[in-house]
């Protein structure tokens, strides 16, 4: 996520996720300081392995467990019965096997059991020192034992850019039953419960609760009972991780799914708030609030905190614990601290989770992250995760200082004008000193913070100039005291200027209960500061001020413009290409998947969120950032769910993907910013590598003609092809790599990407039609150095039937450069399905090429 009040670049964010601690338990550790938490996984397998398959598990004696004898003993299954997701027995049975377990290890000796693991992954994760985890990582039942790792969090008008209430909302019977019977899960966070964007009393329509959904809400002091719902129908916390760090405030964390920061209230209300909710921030009105899938269901699971972040241990219990209560879409708005190690990317706790998640039919969603626009920035890397970037989207709030002498300087702030182009005399703080102030060198006095360092007789009825110093970028200082220092002063508003030092940053659009506003240009501010000091009259022998020459008036920032050109990929959304491992080899993978509206996008906020200094105490923030695109596209998995309730995971990214816009609003191509400094001069077409598949269509969507799906087998054999995966692929899931193996190129994914082109390549993409009975045409365009050739050229396809394209590559040219080029499939039905094409490495002999 970036903060409202300034995205800061790298911001680390918190996520959250329900907290328990299962199993008997061992306090540890007052004297062994180098414990650390690590995951265990272990090689038998998960309950999702069993779900809808005729297997019984035997327990031989309860009593075995309890007197620690070997767990080999209780690795037999019996038939028959079918074990669903809300079948406990054999939860409960791995949760005693991983007791017994670490009591065999670590016998006589201190640990600490955080959770167990059971559904999606068979394991725990445990507090213990490395030589324990050396013991562990010995026995032969254990598969990992990975250390512990952090994780960070990487809307009123979005739903008529993207055409919901004249589109897909249409389809599905309208606003208030677009996403009826879907579940979607938060890994975030927290919530705060009694938002209206939450209620299930605002919508003519009830909110049944579905029968697949088994999950509770805990019930704490800051959560009480009644804080669930028919819509909010799931909330949970985990912290365990973070606990045993000693670095869990309570105060601001919130032991509980209460939602102490704001993020993750602001992106469920994006993904499933309710709509027609009115935004009011500061007094003023900002028009009414809906989230994608307003009649969705909510289940929210805490894993992130406004302190620290987060951490893996927590995360994986989190997803765990989701897949098993039965969420239809699971939504991560949060990416690891750190590239994981090891022989690929994809082999983390985390996506290995998601995989398991995906086994169990759960789309998932996941953040590209705020680390752009460098190249291989993208920090979501599997390809069954459906990574979304960030775009801007065509709103704008504008405001502008008219000075004295003509001259229009454009600014931002939520704020209102000074009125009827009135004049007002500019007094800047550090002229304004009152004979009080003993150290007026100190750049803290012009930061408007102190009402009591200023003179109010200087500034009463006048515009105080206040600098924005790099503070504000810290923290340290904020606009909301700058204001109430202005109130105090009886001022006409506030202007703040850009200090010189502060650069790299982008200002969003803050709220102000005044006239005011912010000049984000230090180039622009030199020129305002120009005009006020040249206009000061001062005594020719003292040099005192005797006038203050410089007027000027605010226009205001309270009107939206809609003719912003858009969409276009934010500087700070994370690029591909793919990192497969780190090395930094390229991945034939695509990434980000898609982009999505994730610029200054409006939505719920906590009631004490304090993410965001500016809207404490608000019931709505804006903010920017990959955050907010994610849950833009779980909510719109949620109408393509209720439309098409038996498609695949894999099946809602490929309707999600080939659906996509390739052009802004303007009909020219959509554009991305390259530099993190004024990105909107270093801007340039986007590529695959910016904007994945392009920018979400929603109606389209729910349309798509034509399916690339892909199972978890299908995922399981691409895993199986890594060299030396065969191990690690055991260990995380207890099945073995057969010889059949898939490389990530012949994924049947709605996209090919070959990061390194020998010659020559030939791939095959299979393609359902969900559709009535259609006949196609082929198009494509080559990337550069590539010929390119599909075959066939033109296709009949029957409803329900499947089609074989191949598409050969041959490099032309040597090249170590990145290029691009499309398919286009084209219906007579009016379906339109596009294939991205991208090619890195290029060699078109045999010769050695570097």
């Amino acid at each position: 996520m970036m903060g409202i009040q300034l995205m800061k670049h790298l911001m680390v964010v918190v996520i959250s996720v329900g907290f328990f601690l299962s199993g008997r338990v061992v306090y540890c550790q007052e004297d062994e300081t180098d414990a650390s938490v690590y995951i265990v996984t272990l090689k038998q397998a998960p309950a999702v392995q069993y779900v809808g398959e005729e297997l019984e598990l035997e327990l031989e004696s309860s009593n075995v467990l309890s007197h620690g004898e070997s767990s080999d003993r209780l690795n037999k299954f019996n038939k028959p019965r079918n074990i669903s997701r809300s079948d406990r027995r054999y939860s409960s049975y791995l949760n005693q096997v991983h007791d017994s377990l670490l009591r065999k290890i670590l016998k006589g000796e201190n640990y600490l059991k955080l959770y167990s693991y059971h559904y999606l992954i068979n394991g725990f994760a445990v507090l213990v020192t490395p030589q324990q985890a050396e013991k562990l990582s010995r026995r032969w039942e254990v598969a990992n034992v990975i250390l512990d790792f952090s994780v960070r969090t990487a809307t009123t008008h979005t739903p008529e850019f993207l055409g919901l209430p004249v589109g897909a909302w249409v389809q599905e019977g309208g606003p208030d039953l677009a996403g009826e019977g879907i579940v979607i899960g938060f890994i975030d966070t927290g919530i705060d419960p009694i938002h209206p964007s939450f209620s299930d009393e605002i919508s003519e329509h009830t909110f049944p609760v579905p029968k697949h959904f088994s999950g509770i809400c805990e019930v704490t002091s800051d959560f009480p009972s009644g804080s669930c719902n028919r819509k909010l129908i799931g909330a949970r916390h985990f912290a365990a991780s973070a606990i045993t760090r000693g670095i869990f405030n309570a105060s601001q964390d919130y032991a509980s799914p209460f939602d102490g920061d704001g993020h993750g209230t602001h992106t469920a209300s994006i993904a499933a708030g309710n709509h027609g909710i009115p935004v009011v921030v500061a007094g003023h009105s900002f028009g009414n609030a809906s989230g994608m899938a307003p009649h969705s269901h909510i289940s929210v699971y805490k894993a992130l905190y406004k302190s620290f972040g987060g951490f893996a241990a927590d995360v994986v219990a989190a997803i765990d614990q989701a897949a098993q209560d039965g969420v239809d879409i699971l939504s991560l708005s949060i990416t690891p601290n750190r590239r994981p190690p090891g022989l690929a990317t994809f082999f983390n706790p985390i996506d290995m989770a998601l995989l398991s998640a995906v086994k169990a039919g759960i789309f998932v969603i996941q953040a590209a992250g705020n680390t752009g626009p460098s190249p291989k920035s993208v920090s979501s890397f599997s390809p069954w995760i459906f990574t979304v970037g960030a775009a801007a989207h065509d709103r704008v709030y504008s405001n502008s200082l008219i000075l004295g002498n003509n001259l229009t300087i454009p600014g931002t702030g939520l704020a209102s004008g000074t009125g009827n182009g009135s004049m007002q005399t500019l007094v800047s703080a550090t002229h304004a000193l009152n004979n009080r102030t003993t150290d007026a060198g100190n750049i803290y006095l012009g930061e408007c913070q102190d009402p009591s360092s200023l003179n109010k007789d200087l500034v009463e009825g006048n515009l105080l100039i206040c600098s924005y110093s790099i503070r504000f970028v810290l923290g340290l200082s904020t606009i909301k005291q700058a204001l109430e220092t202005a109130k105090n002063l009886s001022a006409a508003g506030v202007v703040f200027y850009m200090d010189p030092f502060v650069i790299g940053f982008q200002i969003n659009p803050t709220p102000m209960a005044m006239p005011g506003v912010i000049i984000p240009s230090p180039d622009d501010s030199k020129i305002l500061m120009q005009y006020y000091n040249s206009s000061l009259e001062r005594d020719g022998q003292s040099n005192k001020i005797i006038k203050f020459g410089a007027v000027a008036s605010v226009s205001g920032g309270l009107k939206a413009n809609y003719s912003n050109t858009a969409p276009k990929v934010m500087y700070y959304s994370a690029r591909g290409p793919d990192p497969q491992d780190a090395f930094l080899d390229n991945a034939d993978i695509l990434k980000p998947n898609l982009i999505a509206p994730g610029n200054f996008i409006w939505s719920a906020w906590s009631s004490l969120g304090a993410d965001s200094v500016e809207f404490q105490g608000e019931s709505f923030a804006m903010l920017s950032g990959t955050s907010m695109a994610a849950p833009h596209v779980a909510g719109l998995a949620a109408l393509i769910k209720q439309k098409y309730p038996n498609f695949s995971p894999s099946a809602i990214g490929s309707a999600l993907s080939t659906t996509a816009s390739l052009y802004n609003n303007q009909g020219g191509p959509i554009m991305a910013q390259r530099a993190y400094s004024k990105p909107d001069l270093t801007q340039s077409q986007a590529t695959p590598f910016d904007m994945g598949s392009g920018f979400v269509n929603a109606t389209a969507a729910l349309d798509p003609g034509l399916i690339f799906d892909s199972s978890f087998d299908d995922f399981l054999s691409f895993l199986c092809g890594i060299n030396g995966s065969a191990p690690v692929v055991l260990n995380y899931t207890s099945l073995n790599c057969g010889i059949s193996t898939t490389n990530a190129v012949d994924l049947n994914l709605p996209s090919v990407t070959i990061a390194k082109l020998n010659q020559s390549r030939v791939v095959q993409r299979s393609v359902t039609n969900i559709a009535r009975n259609e006949s196609y045409i082929v198009n494509w365009s080559a990337p550069y150095g590539v010929s390119v050739s599909v075959t066939p050229t033109r296709f009949f396809i029957a409803s329900g039937q499947t089609q074989i394209l191949t598409v050969s590559f041959n490099a032309t040219m040597n090249s170590t450069a990145a290029s691009f080029g499309r398919i286009g499939i084209y219906g007579n039905h009016g379906h339109a399905i596009n294939i991205p094409l991208s090619v890195i490495l290029k060699i078109s002999s045999n010769s050695t090429h570097s």
